[in-house]
């Protein structure tokens, strides 16, 4: 079992910037991939970015590439999402997820809340 805790939401203006992070507990941690992913309102959950356990390979969702950057200190059991430039259109639920088998997301997080102001 994982436990997850996302932070760092908020509220900010468009153009600037926040850090999400999320706590993780439980199963080895360095042994996980971990992805953010995030749901706005009446629309479905999408993915945003994600961070395998090993080396450190990343991906993003074509939205966000070039603003948001996703990484992992393992000595911490915390992953993070860097989200710079933000806009209107990332106003959303963000929810961290950990997938013990690639691609298999099986714990999640409770979520934390962005809203972008334009």
């Amino acid at each position: 079992q994982v436990l997850l805790v996302e932070s760092g939401g908020g509220l900010v203006q468009a153009g600037g910037s926040l850090r999400l992070s999320c706590a993780a507990s439980g199963r080895s941690f360095s042994r996980l991939d971990m992805g953010w992913f995030r749901q706005a309102p009446g629309k479905d959950r999408e993915f945003v970015a994600a961070v395998r356990w090993s080396a450190g390979f990343t991906r993003y969702a074509d939205s966000v590439k070039g603003r948001f950057t996703i990484s992992r200190d393992n000595a911490k059991n915390t992953v993070y999402l860097q989200m710079n430039s933000l806009k209107p259109e990332d106003t959303a639920v963000y929810y961290c997820a950990a997938a013990a088998t690639t691609d298999v997301y099986e714990y999640w997080g409770q979520g934390t809340q962005v809203t972008v102001s334009s």
